[in-house]
This record gives C-alpha cells, structure tokens and sequence, in this order.
C-alpha cells in the first residue's frame, strides 16, 4: 500500500488537470467509497470531501453510526480521478474525459487488487456508471447490487453525489432512494464490522 500511495502522489499523467493528487488514508478497509473527483478545495486540505459536499456526506455517515473522522480512519476513500478537473465555463467543475478516467484507472484496479472490498460505495452518476449500466439515480440509489470491479466479484450500494448543486437527494423520489441506500448500508455486515472497530 505504502508503495503504491507513493507511485499515485507522483502521477502526472493528465496536463489538463489541476494537482496536487488528492487521497484519503491509506487504511486497510473492507469498505472502498469511490468518489468522482476532488472539486477545487480538496487539494488545499489534502483530504476527499473536504468542502461543502463532504459536510453533507458525512451527515449521513454518522446518522447510521460513523462520524467523519472514524469514517476516515476505516474507509479507503478513492475517486475516479484523483486531480482537479479545472471547472466548466457554464458553470460547476469540468467533467474528466475518457481519456483522464482511462489514466487514473490503473490506480483503482490496484486498490481493488490491494484490498479486495467487500462492499464498494460509489458516489454520484460518475462513480456509479463505472460499475454500474446507469441511465437515471432511481434506477440504482436504493438497492444493493452484486458487481464485478476489475476483476474482483463484490457488493456495491451506490450513494448520489452529495453536492449542494443538486437536488435529487433533497426531493423526492431521491430522498426515500437515499434513506434506503443508508439503511442497506447500514445493515451491511462489512458497515457492521467497520464500526464496531
């Protein structure tokens, strides 16, 4: 793991994107929550979900058991782009292409191989759709789904993103969706055991 954090803090492979490469601890987890990619304040603390959306996040981690520091001491936290996009000129931050998710890949496969989760949360439609076929968040926020992630044969149980600038998780269909995702996840044995450590 250490030697792997050390290679993924060295990365430069997407000019178009802003460093430094942001991580969360590096703890042996049987819990991987996959973000999308740090906005522009995650870089100044060195931490995913560091701003406003990691607020909401963690309001809802904590509500089924772990607060935010205990959640980053027991869960490996990772994204599908581990820079800054820069952000979009209509507004928001820049969606990474094709070829910027094909670059950071290679990382998460290794930390599927390194840990072999049991349980995967992926937050927001980005995350998601690299597990999952996903057209619209009803379709999959809400349930537990059996997945196969580079190669490793897991549970997933997709959370939307928690960003101030949507409103699905505020409304409804999204906020009943959401309450049964955090239920899943809470009965979940790998939740379980992360929060009795």
């Amino acid at each position: 793991m250490r030697e792997h954090r050390a290679a993924l803090a060295e990365c430069r492979q997407c000019p178009a994107m802003t460093g430094p490469v942001v991580s969360g601890s590096p703890v042996l987890s049987p819990i991987l929550l996959i973000g999308q990619a740090p906005g522009d304040k995650e870089g100044l603390f060195g931490k995913p979900f560091a701003w406003t959306a990691g607020k909401t996040l963690f309001k809802w981690f904590e509500r089924i058991g772990l607060d935010e520091q205990a959640f980053r001491q027991r869960v490996y936290m990772a994204a599908v782009c581990r820079c800054f996009p820069g952000k979009n000129p209509k507004g928001g931050d820049r969606v990474p292409s094709p070829g910027e998710i094909g670059n950071c890949s290679g990382w998460l496969k290794a930390e599927v191989e390194l840990l072999k989760p049991e349980l995967i949360l992926p937050v927001g439609k980005l995350a998601i759709g690299q597990l999952l076929p996903v057209k619209k968040l009803n379709e999959v926020v809400g349930g537990l789904h059996k997945v196969t992630f580079h190669g490793h044969c897991t549970e997933a149980i997709p959370l939307p993103h928690p960003s101030g600038a949507s409103t699905w998780h505020r409304t409804e269909p999204g906020l009943t969706l959401l309450e049964s995702a955090l239920t899943t996840l809470q009965n979940h044995s790998a939740w379980q055991r992360v929060c009795a450590l």
